[in-house]
């Protein structure tokens, strides 16, 4: 079966493992691509994709941004 290209709210808070208000937070901030109908958010799938990818990427960046050398010349993660 194709998957649905635009999905509801629960089911975007299912696809990422995320609490629905957690998910309506996130459209109505701006920080997820979303849009609404009437009341009801919905998400193209392909963006939510591309947002994950983004974060992957951005997540990535600042770890590695993060490591820096003790006096031993190991690495350990700033915290």
């Amino acid at each position: 079966m194709k998957e649905k290209e635009i999905m509801e709210a629960r089911e975007v808070a299912k696809y990422l493992h995320l609490h629905l208000f957690t998910v309506h937070k996130l459209a109505r901030e701006g920080k997820i691509p979303a849009f609404k109908i009437g009341n009801d958010w919905r998400f193209r799938r392909s963006s939510v994709e591309s947002w994950v990818k983004s974060k992957e990427r951005f997540n990535k960046k600042t770890t590695a941004a993060k490591r820096s050398p003790d006096k031993t010349g190991d690495f350990y993660l700033w915290m």
